[in-house]
């Protein structure tokens, strides 16, 4: 045996007829921050044209000659936490050179955690927090103190082409967050989130070497699936390149009784050549969750948090379900005018049919978990086109380089839903929860079998950007502005199916960016950005104001801070305040009646520290930790002011250590750790969640088998099986995952 690289190298060797083969194992790993990009084995004798390799080859004596097969596998610790990606008007950029905070997580980073939604892969994140969405499974993800909203992820800068509730992350290379605002660069969320971050998905498309691989995953306590990746290039220059990508999972969960099942399907082209470069993306996915266990609300009765159930109990109900079906794409093409002006364009879709049956449970009784529940069945489909396109010139003023961007941005989204429900509710408990039948829902709004327009939003925007350049790129300033257009149409889904509401406002968002390079791989950087939403229209009772329509808020943000990227190491500290205005309704005068004003503001100010990378030969890092005051300034009658907003964390800090173990070349040893600080369960800040710790381990092992690498994965999250209450965000409690066991294989074919 004789050793290459970091992983073990074994030599199969014919005696009498016989080929013994002398392979060694070890278990191995799940969770990972940074994964092992692994290359194809090469048979020594079938290396006629050897002295073309970039690789060394091991010489063979002309006695060993058509005796012995040498066998080998490298392992290449890349980084999965790559500082930079795409910014939207700006195009993608390296993190060291923009004046924002982003990051990306690649590909191979999913691959060995074994995530299957695309919270499990922003638990990485010391910036992000995940929770549900209102009274289903859908994954909401704060960031800054903000939320962003499924509704608005982007896909390569396209806002509403994405699954809204949950995202298969096997179909994509890399998964993008940028923290702050980002008005300016991708133009207003569909939803009206997106205030403190925003997150971008980028499809996977074929690389120059060609891929055929093969993963296998299970979960406890039964969740089995796996997927596979196959990528290749043909044509003169490889200039056609394609990419299929197959991932399904299903089964029983770690938690009691919960089951979930995911099939996603992509077809990614693309083509190029000198000047021009085109790729066509199709994708279908398929997520359901079946008895799930349900975020939990507090009653007006209910006096404190209630204490945690056990870390696996499931307080849903088995007849609750979702199943969520998503085809989606988009077409980008790139056109290089001349080596200074490149056009560009994209243009998107998406069709989803959603349905499901739900039930949360609302607590009365902090101290005997005696709740109430109800029952809703909704269908929900959406149809979206999101297109935009644009120039990019660069050229030179005296000693000032310029990049100009200039172009445009348009979405198109029409949301269709009914509902029907209980008008009763049915008693529970949150720790002695008995199986109830389906109530009946004999309460009914809309078509259930073909819904109605809910709302109708055309968003439109027009933007421009000069980026200069001063001193041999050593001073970086940006200034620009994007025009945005909000054309949003309510509709009485329920009933007459005529429009209820008509918003049609505008706004300018400018941005301001500077970034000033002390040496080549640091950086210290400023931007002032906004935010923008919806502004509301005045509803209520006995409002002096009725109707009265506001202009879309304008959330400003001011952040500084500095970088340090040396490509296989790079820290991140921000410093940052968010001001976002909002509306509240008040007593006018002394008669009974009521204004509405949007005199609001929510104010969050915090720090943030990121790192990631090669600490020392074999030990790698990914995490950091953020700091957060999220101040309520102007609130109704003053009661709340100086409050802390409800479900945001005081602090968060992640860790994610690798260690190659020296003594076994090929293994990996791996443990993370989250903590998050103090949340308040209400606006009145007389309840709050404690303090929370969840610890993960695992390891890996690669090595090769019959000429082709194979990584052994296994990993335990939750280790402890520590039960805590993991969000309080909007007001109700989401617990965390139970103790859960991770294995998987994957191998080039």
């Amino acid at each position: 045996m004789m050793m290459r690289g970091r992983l073990p190298v074994f030599r199969s060797v014919r005696c009498g007829g016989r080929v013994a083969l002398l392979l060694t194992t070890v278990a191995f790993f799940s969770g990972s921050a940074f994964a092992a990009q692994q290359e194809a084995v090469v048979p020594q004798a079938a290396k006629q044209n050897a002295k073309k390799s970039k690789d060394p080859v091991t010489p063979v004596t002309q006695s060993q000659k058509d005796e012995s097969l040498l066998v080998t596998a490298r392992r290449r610790n890349q980084m999965e936490v790559i500082s930079g990606g795409q910014l939207g008007a700006l195009g993608t950029k390296k993190g060291l050179d923009v004046p924002f905070n982003i990051r990306s997580y690649t590909s191979s980073l999913i691959l060995n955690q074994q995530s299957q939604t695309l919270g499990e892969v922003l638990e990485n994140d010391p910036s992000v927090r995940t929770t549900y969405g209102y009274g289903n499974f859908s994954e909401i993800f704060v960031i800054r103190g903000f939320p962003v909203y499924g509704d608005d992820v982007a896909i390569n800068g396209l806002y509403g082409i994405t699954p809204r509730q949950l995202l298969s992350p096997q179909l994509y290379d890399q998964v993008q967050v940028l923290n702050g605002a980002s008005a300016f660069l991708n133009g207003a969320a569909p939803s009206g989130s997106a205030i403190g971050g925003s997150i971008n998905l980028m499809f996977k498309h074929a690389q120059n070497t060609p891929i055929t691989r093969l993963t296998g995953d299970y979960a406890s306590q039964g969740v089995g699936g796996g997927s596979l990746d196959v990528g290749r290039r043909f044509g003169q220059d490889k200039a056609y390149g394609l990419r299929l990508n197959v991932a399904g999972l299903s089964g029983q969960t770690s938690i009691d009784h919960e089951r979930r099942h995911s099939v996603a399907l992509g077809a990614d082209f693309d083509w190029h050549d000198d000047k021009t470069r085109i790729s066509l993306d199709m994708n279908y996915q398929n997520q359901g969750v079946n008895g799930g266990r349900p975020g939990v609300f507090l009653g007006a009765d209910a006096t404190g948090v209630p204490r945690v159930p056990n870390a696996a109990h499931n307080y849903g109900q088995a007849w609750t379900y979702n199943d969520l079906n998503y085809i989606f794409g988009m077409l980008n093409v790139e056109h290089d005018l001349s080596k200074h002006i490149t056009l560009y364009g994209a243009f998107g879709g998406l069709g989803s049919d959603e349905k499901g049956n739900y039930s949360t449970l609302t607590v009365n009784n902090s101290q005997t978990g005696a709740a109430s529940a109800g029952a809703m069945y909704v269908p929900y489909a959406q149809t979206n086109e999101s297109t935009r396109g644009g120039v990019r010139a660069h050229f030179d003023t005296g000693p000032v380089k310029h990049e100009v961007n200039a172009g445009g941005s348009a979405l198109w989204e029409e949301s269709r839903t009914a509902y029907s429900m209980a008008l009763n509710s049915f008693d529970s408990n949150l720790y002695n929860t008995a199986a109830v039948p389906a109530p009946a829902e004999n309460w009914t709004g809309g078509n259930l079998d073909d819904p109605m327009p809910t709302s109708k939003t055309q968003l439109y925007s027009l933007f421009f950007s000069d980026t200069m350049s001063f001193w041999h790129d050593r001073i970086a300033l940006t200034a620009g502005f994007r025009y945005q257009n909000m054309l949003i149409n309510g509709y009485d889904a329920y009933g007459t199916g005529e429009r209820t509401s008509h918003y049609n406002q505008g706004a300018i968002t400018p941005v301001v960016g500077l970034v000033v390079h002390p040496t080549k791989r640091t950086s210290i950087y400023f931007n002032r950005i906004e935010g923008l939403s919806q502004g509301p229209t005045a509803s209520g009772t006995n409002l002096v104001n009725l109707g009265q329509i506001f202009p879309p808020f304008k959330s400003v943000q001011y952040e500084v801070g500095a970088k340090y990227d040396t490509g296989r190491f790079t820290t991140t500290l921000a410093f940052y305040q968010i001001s976002q205005p909002n509306s509240y309704t008040e007593p006018y005068g002394n008669n009974g009646t009521f204004i509405f004003r949007e005199n609001g503001l929510q104010r969050n100010r915090g720090a943030e520290l990121s790192v990631n990378g090669q600490i020392l030969p074999g030990l790698r890092f990914n995490g950091g930790a953020t700091l957060i005051d999220a101040d309520l300034r102007r609130t109704a009658q003053g009661a709340d002011n100086g409050h802390t907003a409800i479900g945001i964390p005081n602090y968060t800090i992640n860790g994610n250590l690798e260690y190659d173990l020296p003594f076994l070349r090929g293994a990996t040893v791996v443990g993370r750790v989250e903590n998050t600080g103090k949340q308040w369960v209400n606006t009145a800040n007389t309840l709050h969640l404690p303090v929370w710790t969840r610890f993960d381990v695992g390891a890996r092992y690669t090595f090769a088998v019959a000429h082709k690498p194979l990584t052994l994965r296994f990993g335990v999250d939750n280790i402890a099986n520590t039960r805590y209450w993991a969000s309080a965000f909007n007001g109700y409690l989401l617990q965390g995952l139970p103790r859960t066991f991770k294995f998987s294989f994957t191998t080039d074919l």
